[in-house]
C-alpha cells in the first residue's frame, strides 16, 4: 500500500514537473525546453524512486510490528487456554470423586434398605407370634381385647376429662377476675385524674362596693333586667365587693357573668346596655359552645360526627353531675373504654363513639322528655350513628340490657369514671370514710402494731406484735379480719388482707 502511493506521489510530481517544462517550452526555445524536460524528468524518477524505496522500508517495518504484536497476542491467548484447560481437568476430576462417592452412598443406601425389609418381615413374624401367645394364654381374641381395653381407657379418660374441665373452668374464672381487675387498674392509672368539684353559683368580683348600687339601678331595673334577660339569680349582700350569681343552668350562668364583667368594664350599666351586653356574650358562648365540642371530638380520636352532635357535646362543657364536670368525665369514659377495648380486642372506634354520646341527653334533659339515655341514644340515631353505638349509649345504666363488649365497656367506663376516688364530692367522703373503717377493724384486735390500707382499700395490711401472736395465730387472725369485713362493710370487688409477723434477733460483735 506505501509502495503505491509512493508511486502516486512521484506521478503527481511528474505531471507539475510536466505543465513547468511545457511553460518553459513556451518561452524558450526547443532545445532547451528538451534538455530541461530530460533533466526534470530524471530528478522526478529519482524522486519517485526515493519515496518508494521510503515507502517499502516503512512498510516492511509496520509489517513487522504488526507480526509481532499478533505473535504476542497469541501467545497471551495460548496461556489463558492452557489455564483454562488445567481448570477443566480441575473440575472434571473433582465431579468424577463426587460421582464415585454418590455411587458408594446408593450402595450403602440399598444395602440398608434390604436390611430394614428383612427386619419387617422378621418383626412382623414375631408379632403373629406374641399375638397369637397372647390370645391362647388370655382366651381372647384380638378384637375382644381391643373392646375392653377401649371400654376402660374411655371411663378412665371421662373420668380424667371432667375433672381437668372443673380445674380449667376453676382456673379460667380466676383469670378473668384477674384480668378484669388489672385492666381496669391499668385504665385508672392511665386516665383517671382529680377534678375539683363545679358548684351551681359564680362569684363576680366589682372594683368597688359602690358598683352594687349601679348594678341594682334605680328602682331595681337594672338588677331586673339582668334576671330577666339571663334567667340568672343574682345576689349581692354584705360580701365586700362580690355578686354572686346563682343558677343550675351552666350556660346561663356563664352568660350572666360575661354580661356583669362587660358592663362593669364598660361603666355604663342601663336596661338598653345591658340588653346589648347580653346578647354580646351570648354569641361569644355560643362560640365557646363550638369549640368546646370540636376539642371534645378531637380528643376523643373516634372519627368525625355531625355538627348538631358536636354542638350538644360542647353544652355539656357547662352541666355538672354531682359536682363533677360532665364533658370531663365523658372525655374519661371515652379514654377508659377505648383502653379497655384495645386490651379486649373489641371495637374500639364503636367504644369511642359511644362513650363519647352516651351523656349527650344531660344537655338536652330539661327541653325533651325521657331519661338522658333514652335522649342520648335517640339524637345519636337521628344523626346517622350505627346501630351498635345506639345500643351501647341506650344500655349505659340498663335500662335496656347490654348485648355487647362493647356496650359492657362502656357502662363499666361510666362506672368508674363516676365512682373513683376523687370524681364527685359525696364518693371521696365515702371513700375516706371505707378506708378508716378497714383500718379500724383491723386496729381494735389485740396483737396489732400498726394497719395500712392500701391500692384504694383493696388491699389491708396488718402488722402484728410477733412476741404476742406466732404464725398460727397470724393465719386465724387474717381469717377473723376477713370475715368481719364482709360482715360490717359495703364495697366493690374483694378486700385482700395480709397479716404480716416478723421477729428479728439483732447482736453486733466487739
Amino acid at each position: 500500500m506505501l509502495v503505491a502511493a509512493g508511486i502516486a506521489i512521484g506521478l503527481v510530481l511528474g505531471a507539475a514537473l510536466l505543465l513547468v517544462v511545457m511553460q518553459v517550452l513556451g518561452r524558450s526555445s526547443l532545445g532547451e525546453a528538451a534538455a530541461r524536460r530530460d533533466e526534470l524528468i530524471n530528478n522526478a524518477k529519482r524522486e519517485a524512486d526515493n519515496l518508494r524505496r521510503e515507502a517499502e522500508i516503512e512498510a516492511r517495518e509496520q509489517a513487522v510490528r504488526v507480526r509481532a504484536e499478533a505473535e504476542r497476542d497469541a501467545q497471551e491467548r495460548r496461556g489463558q487456554i492452557t489455564k483454562l484447560e488445567e481448570r477443566v481437568l480441575a473440575k472434571q476430576d473433582e465431579l468424577e470423586a463426587k460421582l464415585t462417592e454418590l455411587l458408594r452412598r446408593e450402595q450403602g443406601l440399598a444395602d440398608r434398605e434390604t436390611n430394614i425389609k428383612e427386619l419387617q418381615v422378621d418383626l412382623k413374624e414375631a408379632k403373629n407370634r406374641e399375638l397369637g401367645e397372647l390370645e391362647r394364654i388370655s382366651d381372647l381374641t384380638v378384637n375382644e381385647a381391643k373392646t375392653q381395653l377401649l371400654e376402660r381407657a374411655e371411663g378412665g379418660i371421662r373420668h380424667e376429662l371432667a375433672r381437668r374441665v372443673r380445674h380449667l373452668d376453676e382456673e379460667a374464672q380466676l383469670d378473668a377476675r384477674r384480668r378484669a381487675r388489672n385492666l381496669v387498674a391499668d385504665a385508672l392509672q392511665r386516665v383517671a385524674a382529680s377534678h375539683a368539684a363545679e358548684t351551681t353559683s359564680s362569684v363576680v368580683e366589682l372594683p368597688s362596693d359602690d358598683m352594687k348600687g349601679r348594678i341594682i339601678g334605680r328602682e331595681g331595673r337594672n338588677i331586673r333586667t339582668l334576671e330577666h334577660l339571663t334567667g340568672v339569680d343574682i345576689i349581692i349582700d354584705d360580701t365586700p365587693q362580690a355578686v354572686v350569681l346563682s343558677s343550675f343552668d351552666g350556660i346561663r350562668r356563664e352568660i350572666a357573668r360575661l354580661t356583669l364583667g362587660k358592663l362593669i368594664e364598660d361603666g355604663r350599666i342601663q336596661p338598653a346596655r345591658i340588653e346589648e351586653m347580653y346578647y354580646q356574650s351570648k354569641a361569644e358562648i355560643e362560640d365557646h359552645i363550638r369549640e368546646a365540642g370540636e376539642k371534645a371530638v378531637f380528643e376523643a380520636n373516634a372519627g368525625e360526627f355531625h355538627p348538631e352532635l358536636v354542638k350538644i357535646l360542647g353544652r355539656l362543657h357547662y352541666r355538672t353531675s354531682y359536682g363533677q364536670n360532665v364533658l370531663k368525665h365523658t372525655l374519661e369514659v371515652v379514654h377508659l373504654a377505648g383502653i379497655m377495648a384495645a386490651e379486649l380486642d373489641a371495637g374500639v372506634r364503636t367504644a369511642k363513639r359511644a362513650a363519647l354520646l352516651h351523656d349527650l341527653g344531660k344537655a338536652l334533659t330539661h327541653e325533651i322528655e325521657g331519661s338522658h339515655a333514652q335522649i342520648s341514644a335517640e339524637y345519636a340515631k337521628r344523626y346517622g350513628e350505627s346501630e351498635a353505638v345506639v345500643h351501647a349509649i341506650a344500655a349505659h345504666h340498663y335500662e335496656i340490657q347490654p348485648q355487647t363488649v362493647e356496650a359492657v365497656l362502656v357502662v363499666a367506663a361510666d362506672a368508674i369514671s363516676g365512682s373513683r376516688p376523687g370524681a364527685r364530692g359525696d364518693t371521696l367522703e365515702n371513700y375516706i370514710k371505707r378506708l378508716e373503717a378497714l383500718e379500724e377493724i383491723a386496729a381494735r384486735k389485740n396483737g396489732v402494731e400498726k394497719v395500712f390500707a392500701l391500692q384504694a382499700g383493696r388491699e389491708i395490711r396488718v402488722i402484728v406484735k410477733p412476741g404476742e401472736i406466732d404464725d398460727d395465730g397470724a393465719v386465724l387472725l387474717s381469717h377473723e379480719i376477713a370475715r368481719e369485713i364482709e360482715t360490717e362493710l359495703e364495697y366493690p370487688g374483694q378486700i385482700k388482707v395480709t397479716v404480716i409477723r416478723e421477729s428479728r434477733a439483732t447482736e453486733l460483735a466487739k
